[in-house]
């Protein structure tokens, strides 16, 4: 890297979101002191900080402490979008490379694609209850369908050169399926994680609306009937700040697998 350039890197990559998000949040503090946002309709930062030391260790409104709520929705959330992905990713990939796997899923897929993953409450709730499986299944389905759409767009992409010349060199239909067309369908694969992971996030609390004891969404649910606006606000800011690292890590892990690529 350009020495001359690197000061104006580090400014623009960790300076300037930190001016940012320190600029927002003396705005919002500034915004309830002058009364322009009531006291009794938002909490300011500093109440929610100091809701956030307190949360650590006392389990008031909602049984459980800050930790243990994100345990149990990090558990919840992230189970439901790695079955989201090992199922999901496989079958978009096999219906966009086969023919004959895209006719007969299509159909059916298409049918359920619309539903809203909400709307999947009642009925999960009737066939498997209001445990921890059943939320997991909630966001299941939100992770599910990008994964498929998005890996089947992928591996439709594959360059026909490519594939002509693995056909060329005696390969299989499955073996340049595999050498070929998975390879070529990585970053649309993980953009549909990135999709999935959002869609995660944003059921979670419909999802722990389920009977649940413990969870983000079940804090802020417990927050709203206490009107405890700190921590409705303190579990709004936590579930952002996990989806942030979550897809920041994802990130990491897609330049790493596509470093092959880039170089």
């Amino acid at each position: 890297m350009n020495r001359k350039n690197q000061p104006k890197s580090i400014f623009a990559e960790i300076l300037l979101p930190i001016i940012v998000v320190l600029g927002f949040l003396f705005v919002w503090q500034i915004s309830i002191m002058v009364g322009i946002i009531p006291h009794n309709k938002m909490a300011t930062p500093i109440e929610v900080f100091s809701t956030f030391l307190v949360k650590l260790h006392d389990t008031a409104p909602d049984g459980a402490t800050l930790q243990e709520n994100i345990l149990q929705s990090l558990k919840i959330s992230l189970s439901g979008l790695f079955m989201g992905i090992f199922i999901g990713t496989p079958l978009g990939l096999l219906m966009g490379w086969y023919k004959k796997v895209d006719m007969v899923v299509k159909p059916i897929f298409e049918l359920f694609r619309p539903i809203p993953p909400i709307a999947w409450i009642p009925l999960t709730i009737l066939w498997i209850g209001v445990g921890d499986f059943a939320k997991i299944c909630i966001i299941f389905v939100s992770a599910f369908i990008p994964c498929v759409l998005n890996s089947q767009a992928g591996i439709r992409q594959t360059s026909p050169v490519l594939i002509n010349m693995a056909k060329t060199f005696g390969a299989t239909d499955f073996e340049t399926f595999l050498r070929i067309g998975v390879p070529s369908s990585i970053p649309m694969i993980f953009a549909g994680v990135r999709i999935a992971l959002g869609n995660a996030w944003s059921t979670l609390v419909a999802a722990e609306l389920l009977a649940a004891n413990a969870g983000l969404g079940y804090m802020i649910t417990m927050g709203r009937q206490y009107q405890r606006i700190d921590i409705i606000v303190l579990g709004m800011v936590t579930i952002g700040l996990l989806g942030f690292v979550i897809t920041w890590g994802f990130e990491k892990l897609e330049k790493h697998v596509m470093k092959w690529k880039v170089d």
